[in-house]
């Protein structure tokens, strides 16, 4: 079982950028599909993106196509989110998930064993 640290959140600007960073503690970490999920006050928790153990496979909510991209490094047990193009409906606490065994990818949430603390990221206007 993998622990995941999320880090890189914080305040910007509207049409700004910002890095989310998740470090997966463990050897096994190519074993797990990543994915990174977000949650706004007084709504669910809902799927961003996803890439599957290798990184050749990814998956992107329709609302962050194109201004968001996920990308691992598996010698470093990182998993990043770049974002950019921020909008003030993009403000969330961004947690970052690990699911164990797949080949591909998800964006359900139940399937994921193991998440991280989370961290805010707030796009003012």
């Amino acid at each position: 079982q993998v622990q995941l640290v999320e880090s890189g959140g914080g305040l910007v600007q509207v049409g700004g950028s910002v890095r989310l960073s998740c470090v997966a503690s463990g050897r096994t970490f190519t074993m797990y599909a990543m994915g990174w999920f977000r949650q706004a006050p007084g709504l669910e928790r809902e799927f961003v993106a996803a890439i599957s153990w290798n990184g050749k496979i990814t998956d992107y909510t329709d609302s962050v196509e194109g201004r968001f991209t996920i990308s691992r490094d598996n010698a470093k047990n990182t998993v990043y989110l770049q974002m950019n193009s921020l909008k003030p409906e993009d403000t969330a606490v961004y947690y970052c998930a690990a699911e164990q065994y797949n080949l591909g990818t998800s964006s359900i949430a139940n399937d994921y064993n193991t998440w991280g603390q989370g961290t805010q990221v707030t796009v003012s206007s």
